[in-house]
């Protein structure tokens, strides 16, 4: 029997694997066959630039590729460990940055297959809100302002989207005013994600579009290669392709031409998680625990005048600015009230800080147990009874100094919430207090997690900041209104106008209620285990 010479058997075992693989990847990529001849005999399509200059864009309706077109950096990895992390764990978050290799092998489709199995597979339908608290600040962040500029200029607006629904449709709707999103839908099993996305959904979803507004004149934007991957696109006599050469000319939305204003978000992360990013925390979180325990015992266990110096050489920076005739309104020794916009639980302790005084009263609406015994300044709950939370400040202020955030729960943005008016009639003795932080890694504050852990997490920070500012004194026996409680509003508006001023913040109406209603899905009483 003759020999299969060696070099040719490893030619043909090669050629096999060579084959089979590639075949595999086409199957998985979904490479579309014929598309040049496809193109010519069905769409019109024309370069990206020239849909700029269009002046007729709102007798049409425009359908945009939300990856490929809407988003300057095409990677959707970051997004898919937020939601990993937020409604799933940290160990969720870490087999998808392990899985990162095999999802850039097997190309986009089977990629984002494999990132929706990760991050959804047992979590439960009812109760996953990273589409709407977590994800909105990322996505903004990554929006080219050129194709927003265009998109404002059309009539009604379709993004199409190869994510799941419960990731974009928030984003979309409420913070780009897009009337229609049609995403993916993922399957359901007893109330929990089973990790599959519902092709079928899809398709129902493209024909409501269709029955509703109708593509008689639909203009298309998306890519090249995303020309085919849905079929509304195919209802387009128009199609205008973007390319990565446009997308790198692109520049990031600014915060002032949001469609819609991003107000509250939530995650603990502050830093897009891209694998660099991913990595680079996962190395620094042992070190930031035991930072965030130096930091804390340091704080706790020695006067202002020697833990100040240790903490600015453990990397934390604590900025003041004092009025002129500082010396002149402390004078008086207590019966002041420190009115603060909130941004960290630590808010009234820096207050301390920048005083040199432990003897400042703290008053809040919520305090854990564990922050309440490790406080080196005194805390005093409130009952949320007008009434008798007035009676409580007023004994306070006798015995001293009170510090108070009437936004009663913190704001991340450069927003102020509605200032409750209780604190203009405790004493005649307001010093507003401008308060701002800066954070490179974690936030300090949460709507839906361990409230306890907020001010660990602030500490957690390689070089966090915190700024305040103290400014002019408010009298309230000043303001001259035929009514006690307009007075009492003038007040709390005119110190909020004054610390918006002071931090270049805009001044809402907005309440705490209002966050967490939609941080949170609920009003803001949250359970004693989590608590603020």
């Amino acid at each position: 029997m003759a020999k299969i010479p060696r070099p040719f058997f490893f030619r043909a075992l090669f050629f096999f694997w060579y084959r089979f693989i590639l075949k595999q990847l086409k199957n998985l990529v979904g490479i579309p066959k014929n598309i040049n001849n496809t193109l010519v005999t069905q769409f019109k399509y024309q370069k990206y630039p020239s849909l700029a200059h269009r002046s007729d864009l709102n007798d049409h309706t425009l359908i945009f590729d939300v990856e490929g077109t809407l988003l300057r950096s095409p990677s959707l990895f970051p997004y898919f460990v937020l939601v990993a992390f937020e409604a799933g764990d940290l160990f969720r978050a870490i087999f998808l940055l392990l899985s990162y290799p095999l999802v850039c092998l097997v190309g986009d489709r089977m990629g984002i297959r494999i990132m929706v199995m990760i991050c959804f597979f047992g979590v439960k339908a009812e109760s996953f809100n990273a589409g709407r608290a977590v994800l909105p600040k990322f996505l903004l962040d990554n929006v080219g302002s050129e194709i927003v500029e265009v998109l404002s200029r059309g009539g009604k607006k379709v993004g199409v989207s190869r994510l799941p629904q419960v990731m974009v449709e928030s984003f979309l709707r409420e913070y780009l005013k897009i009337d229609f999103v049609v995403g993916r839908e993922l399957k359901v099993f007893c109330g929990y994600y089973v990790g599959l996305m519902d092709p079928r959904n899809s398709k129902h979803a493209c024909e409501n579009v269709l029955e509703q507004n109708g593509c008689s004149h639909a203009i298309g934007i998306t890519t090249f290669n995303n020309i085919l991957d849905h079929d509304l696109f195919s209802h387009c006599k128009e199609i205008y392709l973007v390319t990565k050469a446009d997308k790198r000319g692109w520049q990031k939305l600014a915060r002032d031409k949001y469609p819609g204003a991003l107000i509250f978000h939530d995650s603990r992360l502050a830093v897009e998680p891209t694998p660099l990013e991913v990595v680079a925390a996962l190395m620094w979180l042992p070190f930031s625990i035991f930072l965030a325990i130096i930091r804390i015992i340091l704080t706790l266990s020695l006067p202002y005048n020697v833990s100040t110096p240790l903490l600015t050489f453990t990397g934390l920076r604590l900025t003041a600015s004092l009025p002129e005739n500082w010396s002149q309104i402390f004078a008086k020794s207590g019966g002041r009230v420190y009115v603060c916009n909130h941004r960290t639980l630590l808010d009234p302790l820096y207050l301390s800080f920048v005083l040199r005084t432990k003897d400042l009263i703290a008053v809040t609406y919520s305090l854990s147990g564990l922050s309440e015994i490790l406080a080196p300044i005194k805390t005093v709950r409130l009952t949320r009874n007008k009434d008798e939370d007035a009676s409580i400040m007023k004994e306070l202020v006798k015995q001293g100094d009170v510090a108070v955030c009437p936004e009663g729960t913190t704001c991340r943005e450069p927003y102020l919430l509605r200032f409750s008016p209780l604190f203009s009639e405790i004493c005649d003795e307001i010093i507003p207090v401008a308060i701002d932080t800066h954070v490179s890694m974690f936030h300090g504050t949460t709507a839906g997690g361990f409230k306890w852990l907020d001010p660990v997490f602030f500490l957690m920070n390689p070089s966090p900041v915190y700024s305040l500012k103290l400014l002019q004194k408010v009298s309230p026996s000043s303001f001259t209104s035929g009514d006690e409680e307009d007075t009492r509003f003038q007040v709390a508006n005119h110190v909020q106008s004054q610390i918006g001023k002071a931090l270049g913040f805009e001044c809402t109406k907005l309440t705490r209620k209002d966050k967490y209603l939609l941080l949170a899905g609920n009003e803001g009483v949250v359970s004693k285990r989590t608590e603020r």
